[in-house]
């Protein structure tokens, strides 16, 4: 199981951008734009939403097999959930098709199990679902709405995206029905001049990929008390000696 690179970019795309979990949510295309099949998941199979929980059922799995200490498995699923929502929403960000009411309820119903997942193996407090907040709130913007009276909550909505990042979404938002309008050019103009205010200066569109969050190695103390273990003598290890 290898979750960088192209590997997590083929997670992060089919399980949570392509996988339609909401059935016949998304049955519709925005209009004029190519015929595309609106589930790659459907595609690819093995890297669909279901096939990912299984996968990460498996590799947490092993973990405990091996006794890897708990913070150490913290620190991987967060590492793991990074590497899946920066792939999901780098891909986003270069899909006009993505970018509607629709799809955003379906990459936020995805992101929902994915959050589940983590509560139901105790990995709540790892700092994974955190490291899924960008994508979190891409799909939030998408479902949002956008008037000039929306422009403040917009903005504190998305503060863990880079203003390129929301001002791009907001450009390639596509009504997918003729009961949805796009985005008003006033409204992503008001957008642009409130977030000129955050302190953060990152203007970087693309997640960084091969970014890693520093390792800490936890000292846990053995309970085992060496001086009462018995040394079998078929190991002919005689010299064998405690010292403190």
């Amino acid at each position: 199981m290898y979750w960088g690179g192209k590997g997590g970019t083929y997670w992060g795309v089919a399980a949570v951008l392509d996988h339609e979990a909401i059935a016949g949510l998304t049955g519709s295309k925005p209009s004029g734009l190519r015929g595309r099949s609106s589930s790659r998941a459907d595609d690819t199979p093995e890297h669909s939403l279901d096939s990912l929980m299984k996968a990460m059922n498996q590799f947490v799995r092993v973990l405990t097999q091996h006794a890897v200490d708990p913070e150490l498995v913290k620190q991987i699923f967060r590492q793991v959930y990074y590497f899946l929502g920066a792939s999901a929403l780098n891909n986003l960000l270069l899909r006009k098709e993505m970018c509607n009411w629709s799809k955003g309820m379906q990459i936020r119903y995805n992101l929902s199990h994915m959050e589940q997942w983590l509560r139901d193996n105790k990995l709540q407090e790892s700092g994974a679902g955190s490291s899924l907040e960008p994508i979190v709130q891409a799909s939030q913007l998408l479902q949002a709405r956008k008037t000039d009276a929306d422009v403040d909550s917009v903005c504190d909505m998305c503060s863990k995206l880079t203003v390129p990042q929301i001002v791009k979404i907001l450009n390639l938002y596509t009504p997918v029905d003729e009961f949805e309008e796009r985005v008003p050019i006033s409204f992503i103009r008001k957008i642009q001049q409130k977030l000129k205010e955050r302190v953060n200066t990152d203007n970087s569109l693309l997640m960084d990929l091969k970014f890693s969050y520093s390792v800490t190695f936890p000292f846990t103390p053995s309970k085992i008390i060496l001086e009462t273990i018995e040394v079998p003598e078929q190991l002919h290890i005689n010299k064998l000696v405690s010292r403190c």
